[in-house]
């Protein structure tokens, strides 16, 4: 059964004077969307890089971490090839909660649309004002599209 906006109380924002670990306490709690499965970014609070992609994927959403799945561990490698240590990255996505449809036995993934985007936009605002990362990468074009715009370059 689908959860309605109205079911719960959102947290009251903007949260933008709040610490990485309040955050992520106060996001579990979101009701601004009716995807409730929150996976909040992790990561070092003093990391000079942040990442951002997307919205979590099944692995994810099974055990609450961000960049966990398959292309998690192909990130993680293309890190340590690259010579950063993980310590000093911080990853999140822009959508807090993985959005699927069932296939078979499969959750597959389904791009979220503008309202998913729009309802945790203010999380993401909110983890760039805490981490104030010195570099954020978008890992692909929704990351791109949210924090740059419709049209980026």
């Amino acid at each position: 059964m689908a959860h309605s906006r109205k079911d719960a109380a959102s947290p009251q924002l903007p949260l933008l004077s709040l610490s990485l670990k309040e955050l992520a306490k106060q996001a579990k709690n979101c009701r601004n969307c009716d995807l409730w499965q929150t996976v909040f970014g992790e990561g070092s609070p003093h990391a000079p890089i942040m990442l951002v992609g997307e919205q979590p994927g099944d692995q994810e959403d099974v055990q609450g971490k961000p960049f966990v799945g398959p292309a998690g561990k192909l990130l993680q490698a293309t890190l340590k090839e690259a010579g950063i240590d993980p310590k000093q990255v911080y990853l999140t996505n822009v959508v807090k909660h993985f959005k699927w449809e069932p296939r078979g036995k499969r959750r597959i993934h389904k791009k979220p649309g503008a309202s998913e985007i729009a309802a945790c936009r203010p999380w993401l605002d909110a983890e760039i004002a805490a981490l104030k990362p010195k570099v954020i990468v978008c890992l692909g074009a929704t990351a791109a599209q949210t924090l740059r715009g419709e049209v980026f370059v």
